[in-house]
């Protein structure tokens, strides 16, 4: 492929990445001319001299377990083996994750002094016995403010050195920490490495399904029709899909299968079930389910690893069509796993899948030109296959070019762009598990243990997760049972946290947060009251075409709070404010009347007593901010005093102008007088 034409490719591109909805806005990667990088097809590539592209790039390198890939994670609580821990079994654990269990039974239950109880054993085994793990718990203890006081610069310390230990999730915390202060040199070092242990947690074949962490509310309202498809085996779908597998259905079978292997729809991660399912499955003629069998062997899920097993379920699985399998055995060839290494016949299976418009092949394609296997090396062949694949949809290759931009190969060194994509990687990784276990609470009622898993995550710097916990905080207050530094948290505990998340939420797109945080300031909701903050906040939401928004800085300007009093651009908020949202019909004609008021009477006694009705009557706008308006703008009530206002005014005004004009007209009845 000549360069031009390359270059042609990536200036007219223009792709989303893969559905991955963390954040609240959808992230768009254009890649122009300006992105590109001269590259020499030589020996003297960065590639051979940057060790970042010393790993395995093809993903699935050992297929390693979750649990070695996320040491310390919390998955032997919400997962726990479905067989017997052998005699052999390390105990080394053991007392951490009694600890562990004792936080989320304390926090779901309120008691706090079981959770001082396990935050002293937490710090014992962090301090004395310096084990990472403990570190990294004492690390959100100290940043959450839970049992000890809320302590940054604590927190960071902890988990550096429980990073420095190996536990992935301090990394995935000390790695957001660094990108909120545009760290990007010490970020982008910590996502790399753990976008690759998210790579290496991916399907050796096909397209891992997205879990999509799930958004528990809508705004103002529970988002019900989301955690209708969540509940697991207690959703009526679920049972009526199992009612259809029991009876024979293949495709049923195949479908529960899937379910269960991934943990989708809410449901348990159990391999053994999975497993179940897809043998059930193939003996009724269902294809798909042969290359699940084959991914199931070779990562040694539910089963002893069996490489050459998995090579003939993948052989099969082609047989019938599904061209991904292809992927699986070109990746098998190359790492020499159950068959002899043989680069040659890797490309043939690669190239089959590529053919077939596979995206995992175009992937694949482009990593043996990236590092020459069995082929000339070409990193703009293999920029071209990354972008392709990129452009399906398929994770690795983010991965991939996220690399380019951080090495500068392929592509010029742009490190905020490669830390932006080397999280939305890692963020797929197996702590992910994280939200599904979360939600799997939120819906049993146990608010206590969904606020701190969600509380965990949104230290790791999920987005979903900061507002997901910010809203449990806000809708159940004391039902949260959200742990302070003494006990179950006061309401200013409460009020300071969920300001914290909404404003962490806010930072990453999330339009609803900072409309939160604005209104925070303006009515002095756990926080000081600041005008000028509060329109710091409803800016940023109005950058993201917040309707709400644009409304409240209407509102600012005409009556000069945080803002310059200006009546010219208050109708401009308010007009905007409609041409996003026709539902804003109402308090936009209700404001658009008080403008009219302020500017024909301005100073008059009819402009002081509308300033004063929120005063005046608190309980009146009390009820209005929570009846009519649920997301709080109290003055409804003064605008609409003020609409009657004016309707009143300008009536009076006909009727004047009536009475003036009739005063001047000839009576027609008056008979001329005689000369």
């Amino acid at each position: 492929m000549s360069r031009s034409s390359c270059h042609l490719f990536l200036f007219l591109l223009l792709f989303s990445l893969f559905p991955f909805p963390l954040l609240a806005r959808p992230f768009v990667l254009v890649l122009s001319q300006d992105d590109l990088k001269d590259v020499q097809n030589d020996d003297a590539s960065p590639l051979d001299s940057d060790s970042s592209w010393d790993d395995d790039d093809f993903g699935g390198t050992h297929v390693k377990p979750d649990d070695e890939l996320d040491p310390g994670s919390w998955r032997r609580l919400f997962e726990p083996p479905t067989t017997l821990l052998s005699p052999s079994h390390d105990t080394s654990l053991d007392s951490y994750y009694a600890a562990v269990h004792k936080i989320i039974s304390a926090s779901n239950n309120g008691d706090a002094r079981l959770m001082e109880e396990a935050a002293a054993e937490i710090e014992t085994a962090a301090n004395t016995d310096g084990d990472p793990h403990a570190r990294s718990v004492l690390g959100f203890l100290y940043g959450m403010g839970m049992m000890r006081e809320r302590n940054k610069a604590k927190a960071f310390l902890n988990h550096y050195f429980a990073a420095e230990g190996g536990n992935a999730q301090s990394k995935m915390a000390l790695a957001y920490t660094y990108s909120r202060q545009d760290m990007h040199e010490k970020a982008v070092k910590l996502y790399a490495e753990l976008a690759e242990i998210a790579v290496n947690s991916f399907l050796i074949s096909k397209d891992s399904p997205v879990i999509e962490p799930i958004r528990i509310h809508n705004g103002a309202e529970e988002n019900k029709e989301a955690l209708k498809k969540s509940r697991g085996e207690d959703d009526e779908d679920f049972q009526i899909l199992e009612y259809q597998a029991q009876k024979g259905n293949a495709g049923a079978m195949y479908k529960m299968g899937l379910f269960y292997y991934f943990g989708l729809r809410g449901l348990r991660r159990d391999h053994t079930k999975a497993l179940m399912w897809f043998l059930k499955a193939v003996d009724k003629g269902e294809p798909r389910s042969l290359e699940l069998l084959g991914e199931i062997y070779a990562r040694g899920a539910g089963v002893e690893r069996n490489y050459t097993k998995a090579l003939e379920w993948l052989s099969l699985a082609s047989e019938h069509g599904l061209y991904s399998a292809y992927n699986g055995m070109g990746y098998l060839h190359v790492k020499g796993y159950g068959v002899e290494k043989n680069y040659t016949k890797a490309k043939e299976y690669f190239d089959k899948a590529a053919d077939n418009e596979d995206a995992g092949g175009h992937y694949n394609l482009g990593v043996m030109y990236l590092k020459g296997i069995g082929v000339k090396r070409d990193v703009k062949i293999a920029c071209k296959c990354f972008i392709v694949a990129a452009n399906a949809g398929q994770p690795k290759a983010f991965y991939q070019l996220a690399k380019m931009f951080h090495t500068g190969v392929g592509l010029k060194k742009n490190l905020p762009m490669a830390t932006a994509l080397y999280k939305l990687v890692a963020e797929r990784g197996p702590w992910s598990s994280l939200s599904r276990w979360a939600l799997e609470s939120y819906l049993k009622g146990d608010m206590g243990k969904a606020f701190l898993l969600y509380s965990r995550m949104a230290e790791l710097g999920y987005e979903i997760a900061q507002s997901n916990a910010a809203w449990i905080l806000d809708k159940y207050g004391e039902r949260s049972t959200c742990m302070g530094e003494s006990g179950v948290c006061t309401d200013a505990e409460r009020h300071q946290r969920a300001h914290s998340l909404w404003w962490q939420a806010s930072e990453q797109g999330n339009e609803h947060a900072a409309l939160l945080i604005g209104d925070a300031y303006y009515y002095g909701r756990g926080t000081v009251r600041d005008y000028e903050r509060a329109a710091e906040a409803y800016i940023h939401a109005k950058s993201q075409s917040n309707a709400q928004a644009m409304f409240n800085l209407g509102y600012m300007h005409e009556h000069g709070q945080g803002l310059p009093f200006d009546l010219h651009l208050a109708k401009r908020y308010y007009d905007q404010a409609l041409e996003l949202d026709p539902a804003a019909k109402l308090p936009v004609t209700l404001a658009l009347a008080s403008l009219w008021v302020r500017k024909n009477y301005a100073d008059s006694f009819l402009v002081h007593i509308i300033d004063s009705l929120p005063e005046v009557y608190p309980r009146v706008e009390e009820w209005v901010e929570n009846v009519i308006m649920e997301e709080g703008n109290a003055t409804i009530l003064t605008l609409f005093v003020c609409l009657l206002t004016v309707l009143y005014l300008r009536e009076r005004q006909r009727r004047h102008a009536i009475a003036a004009a009739g005063a001047h007209e000839p009576n027609e009845h008056v008979v001329p007088a005689a000369r």
